[in-house]
């Protein structure tokens, strides 16, 4: 079914509010020569009550007083009524309007007291009717817009209260996280310090000092993401991923690390979140493709950091066959966007994998002009 568009249809809406009782005006008697004429300019003059809800109404009372207004006067008095918001602004107009009609009969007729008390009556309902209708229809369309208003108010205030549970929730399981987690984290670390500060084994000691700085780095990283960081741990950033690659070379990964271009200082949340690029890949690297070879290249560039972690196909002996995951490079994709970055993890044609992460940097300042102690400053 074809929709009518709107301008077209407001102007048939308004072409039947001015034949309509053009056509009724001709059927009807008049009751005096000029009646008709009257009553024709008030139905051409109907539009004017859309530049002032009144002007419609006072076109037709000319053609009240000649007896066929009322067909023009009807669609004045209902488009008053709707435009109006109060029944006191209506009164004033019903009341001319009664009058205008009444006066015309109350001179040419002798009519007594009771004929006139029915008249008066009959043509107050006569007036009032479409106006009553207009103002009706008025407010329920007001009252339809003023419960859409409280079912918004209703829905915004639920999702409020949804968000607002949501983030008690999260606070609860960070508490209950913090207090289970970094209870078992620092038991870890003063253990490890226990036994690197009894034993004599200078293995055993590295080893254990290794572990001890893994699990406050641990407890640290876990209370920066809950907000619980109080400014003494230190969180790891772009500065530390040598040492991360150095760890994971300690730990059996055989890690090539290359660094090219000239490095800029870094927001602290592009240095995490390069950071964890790098762990993230190490880590990976390590569990589905052990014993496979693993790069890592940094490299500056203007406007933005590429970070970029290859690691080659796993041999066959050390290959796995439940190499599942990827919920770590989904978490991974949300912090480098975060950040701003850019993130992609593909696997290569040789049957390794390479994650590449882009970070935008913002331009340096431009250096203030210094000037030498002794040197006066030049005049304007």
């Amino acid at each position: 079914m074809t929709m009518i568009p709107a301008p077209l249809r407001r102007a048939l809406v308004e072409l039947a509010a001015v034949v309509l009782p053009a056509i009724a005006v001709l059927l009807g008697v008049p009751p005096f020569e000029w009646s008709v004429v009257a009553a024709l300019v008030a139905c051409v003059l109907l539009p004017l009550r859309h530049l002032w809800p009144p002007l419609g109404l006072l076109g037709s009372f000319w053609a009240l007083a000649g007896g066929l207004g009322w067909p023009p006067a009807i669609v004045a008095l209902y488009t008053l009524g709707r435009r109006c918001r109060r029944v006191v602004t209506l009164v004033p107009w019903l009341v001319a309007t009664v009058a205008v009609s009444i006066t015309p009969v109350l001179l040419t007729q002798d009519l007594p007291v009771g004929r006139i008390v029915l008249t008066v009556a009959f043509v107050a309902l006569y007036a009032g009717a479409p106006a009553a209708l207009g103002l009706l229809v008025s407010t329920r369309a007001r009252l339809t817009e003023s419960l859409r208003q409280l079912e918004r108010a209703r829905e915004e205030a639920l999702a409020a209260s949804r968000d607002a549970a949501r983030a008690q929730e999260r606070a609860r399981i960070g508490r209950e996280i913090h207090d289970a987690v970094g209870h078992h984290a620092t038991l870890i670390a003063v253990g490890a310090a226990a036994i690197a500060a009894s034993t004599t084994e200078e293995e055993t000691r590295r080893g254990a000092e290794q572990l001890r700085v893994l699990a406050k780095r641990a407890l640290a990283e876990m209370r920066a993401a809950l907000g619980l960081l109080d400014g003494s741990e230190h969180v790891a950033g772009l500065t530390e991923v040598t040492a991360l690659v150095a760890g994971s070379r300690a730990a059996g990964v055989a890690v090539e690390f290359e660094e090219c271009g000239d490095p800029v200082e870094v927001a602290p949340g592009t240095g995490r979140a390069v950071y964890r690029v790098v762990q993230e890949s190490l880590t990976n690297a390590a569990r589905h493709a052990a014993g496979a070879p693993v790069s890592v290249h940094l490299q500056w560039r203007p406007g933005e950091l590429v970070v970029e972690v290859r690691n080659g196909p796993a041999p066959a002996a050390l290959r796995r066959s439940d190499a599942g995951g990827g919920a770590g490079l989904t978490g991974l994709t949300e912090r480098v966007t975060a950040a701003g970055g850019c993130l992609t993890a593909l696997p290569r044609p040789d049957g390794g994998f390479a994650v590449r992460a882009t970070f935008p940097l913002e331009p340096a300042p431009p250096a203030p002009l210094t000037q030498a102690p002794d040197q006066e400053p030049a005049l304007p």
